[in-house]
This record gives C-alpha cells, structure tokens and sequence, in this order.
C-alpha cells in the first residue's frame, strides 16, 4: 500500500487518538498472569496489540471483547500459563517478544517466539544475557535473532543489573522475569526510559521501588485482577501535534493522551524548536497521568537535542526530524543509537527519505544533522516501518509537490486509524 499526500490549506479540529500502544501491551501481559479478572478499556487494537492477545489466548487464557471496546481478560495466576504446541508469531512487534521472553523466562513453560521479516531482524542479544544471569535458558538464533526459544529452567535468582544501553523494553524484560526470581532483582538505567511496566506493576498490586535511575523489586509476588483505563498515545498523537505545528493556519485539539513524564520529551523538544503546545484538563487514569493537547500553528527553529532527552522521545524520533525539516536552522541528534534497532534503521531510514524530498541532511552513528528550511516533496521508502511512513505523510503539508510514500502497509501495527482520522482534520492523503 503507497500514499500520494499533498499539502493542504486546512489542518484542524477536535481528535482522540488510539490507546496507548505500549501501556495496552503492558495492561494484556500483566492481566493474564493475574489472580482474577482484569477490564481493559480504551485498549489499542492494532495488529502489534492483536498479536499479544492471540499468544495468550494460544497459552490457555481467556480473552474476550464485550461491548463498547472493553476486553475482559480471565487471568489463570503466576503459573498458570500452558505450552503452546506451536511457535508463537508475534508478527512486528518487538514490544510483546521481549517482554514475553521474560515473562515465560520464569514459568515451567517450553516456547518459541517469533514474527514476520523485519521482527526476525531485530536484535535479541540484550534481554538474552540477563536472562541468562538469573538461570533461564533463553536462546535465540546464532546471528542474536528471532526466534527466540524457552526452555524450562529452575528457579530464577534475582539479579543487579546494570544496563549498557537506556531501553524500556530491556527493563520491562528483566522486571517481569524478577516476579519469578529468588530475592531481589534491582536494574541501573544509563537514563531514565518510559515507565509504564512500573505503573502498570503497582496497579496489579506489585509495586516496584525507584531511586535515581535505579528499579528494584522482590520476586515472588502476585498479581491482583484490575481494571485499567488505556489512555491515547502521545506516539500517535504526535503525527498531529507536529502537523499542527508545521501547517500555516492550523489548530488541532488531542483528547485524552497520556502524558507520562517518562515519555512526554516530544513536548519538550516541541516547546524548545518553538511550538505553540498548551495542555488542558489534567487528570490521572489509573496510575497513568492524562491530559487535553492543544497545538497551533507556529514558526519553528532548529535546536540541538540532547542525548538525555533521547530516551524521553525514542519512539517520535521519527515525526521530530519532519518538524526539523521544516524548522530554521540546522537540527542535531545526538545519542540515538537505539534508533538504528527498531522496525527499521530510522536513522538510515529518516535521512534517505528526508534526501528523497530536497532536504539537506546528513547521517551519523548516533543521529543526523537536518538543515531545515524548504521541502520540496518525491518519492520516500518507508522500509514497512510504521512511523517512517505516518511522518512522511505528515511532511506533505509543507511541501511543494506531492509526497509518495512507499510500504505504508504496517501503519496499522500501531495506528489503524490514521488515514481516516487524518482526512477528517483536512490531510489530503489517499492510496496510490
């Protein structure tokens, strides 16, 4: 599926984004190893989403869809999850594969997990090693890729792990096998990353304890059935948030978007390039803190983004790099190595899409150099990665020839109602 995206004279109204993509994955994982039944409302289902559930429906749990978008999920306890008698596909979701490896890490359970092309791509060597550490036995092909293989292991000891590299997906690994672990497993993070498996923990009844950058819990412990409210996802929403931000004229209101401190840093570097952004009606659901975005027109300017608020924001780097194209001045990046390991190499992948559309840019290990200004518009692979292509959609609304945007088939891995949900606030995109 390819988009022709043209720019518009009107980008503006009332939305709500999609829940929460990795707060939803978080909510499914914790509810089916619980004492008791769970109601989820507001869960995103997209097909990374769908993949999660469909490997805990093929591991004996119940998981059923009731009116008005509630998933009720019947958790079967700490132990109770049964061998799969097939592989289980997790398809391009490198959240649910990590954190099922070291959720399974710990149970007398035998798996194989694995995914599609660009999954079976994806790095496996961080969670492998302190898994390992602590008595698992998980292995993933000789190259460090999925598949990943379980096998039974005697009772996990706790560790104290220090991470090489800041990742929320590494922790959340390594935090879930430490619920089956003896003792105490404590984790250092190089920078503080999203901690939305700590919240989700303490709403389960499990809390987990925090000083600095360090995460600590004991192992042992039980999860209490619950119900969670998803609130939108600031990854989503920030398509819109710097479409507002770019096109002349423009006003968007987001309903509802999570707006976690550990996860907020695409407002940061917004507010310092020079976005009009208020925030409205803040409130909490669950443990998870929830506001009203609202965004306006404004011209913008190239900034250095700093390497600590890299990890606030790993997840929009790619729509931060539109808003540097059409900003002032010279952008750079620094620090965004992890970016090279997810759905595609968005380093690689952001600036050969960027040179596709007239913009000078240049490449570096750990980020890139953008000297915004003018964008011309053309043609941009996305390689099937899901944010490269919903932020080259976003682009077209400065641009002056249409944008092409190529393998835009995966953007309902997280965002299955993007084109829809785009066209009603004025995006002049349609299918090639």
């Amino acid at each position: 599926m390819d988009f022709i995206v043209s720019a518009t004279d009107r980008f503006e109204g009332r939305i709500k984004v999609p829940g929460d993509k990795s707060i939803s994955h978080r909510a499914v994982i914790l509810a089916a190893v619980a004492d008791g039944t769970s109601r989820i409302a507001g869960l995103l289902h997209s097909e990374d989403v769908l993949a999660t559930i469909r490997a805990f429906r093929q591991m004996g749990v119940e998981i059923n869809d009731v009116a008005d978008g509630l998933l009720t999920v019947k958790g079967v306890g700490p132990a109770g999850l049964k061998r799969p008698h097939a592989d289980v596909d997790l398809g391009n979701s490198g959240t649910a594969l990590r954190l099922l490896t070291g959720l399974l890490a710990g149970q007398n359970v035998e798996a194989t997990l694995t995914g599609d092309e660009s999954l079976r791509k994806r790095p496996m060597q961080r969670i492998e090693e302190p898994l390992n550490q602590m008595g698992a036995r998980v292995a993933a092909s000789r190259s460090g890729v999925p598949p990943v293989r379980i096998r039974q292991s005697k009772q996990l000891q706790g560790i104290h792990y220090r991470m090489p590299v800041a990742s929320a997906q590494v922790k959340s690994t390594i935090l879930l096998a430490g619920m089956y672990a003896s003792g105490e497993t404590c984790i250092e993070e190089p920078a503080v990353t999203r901690d939305h498996t700590e919240r989700m923990m303490a709403t389960f009844g499990y809390p987990c304890r925090r000083e600095h950058h360090r995460i600590c819990l004991d192992g042992g412990g039980t999860l209490q059935g619950t119900n969670i409210d998803v609130p939108g996802d600031l990854s989503s929403a920030a398509f819109f948030i710097v479409g507002a931000a770019i096109c002349r004229g423009s006003r968007i209101s987001i309903q509802g978007v999570g707006v976690n401190p550990t996860r907020s840093g695409v407002l940061t570097v917004m507010r310092r390039m020079g976005a009009r952004i208020e925030i409205e009606n803040r409130r909490n659901a669950g443990n998870e803190p929830v506001a009203d975005i609202i965004v306006q027109h404004a011209p913008l300017k190239g900034i250095e983004i700093p390497p600590e608020l890299v990890s606030l924001a790993i997840d929009e780097f790619p729509i931060i790099a539109i808003a540097a194209a059409c900003a002032e001045g010279d952008t750079v990046v620094r620090g965004a190595q992890e970016l090279r390991h997810k759905e595609s190499d968005r380093i690689r992948a952001m600036v050969s899409g960027l040179k596709g559309i007239g913009v000078q840019v240049e490449e570096r290990d750990d980020g890139m150099l953008i000297s915004g200004g003018v964008v011309q518009g053309g043609t941009v692979n996305s390689f099937g990665d899901h944010r490269i292509a919903m932020a080259f959609c976003m682009v077209a609304l400065r641009s002056i020839q249409p944008v092409v945007v190529l393998e835009c088939d995966n953007i309902a891995t997280s965002f299955p109602d993007f084109l829809t949900l785009a066209q009603n606030v004025g995006l002049d995109v349609r299918q090639a």
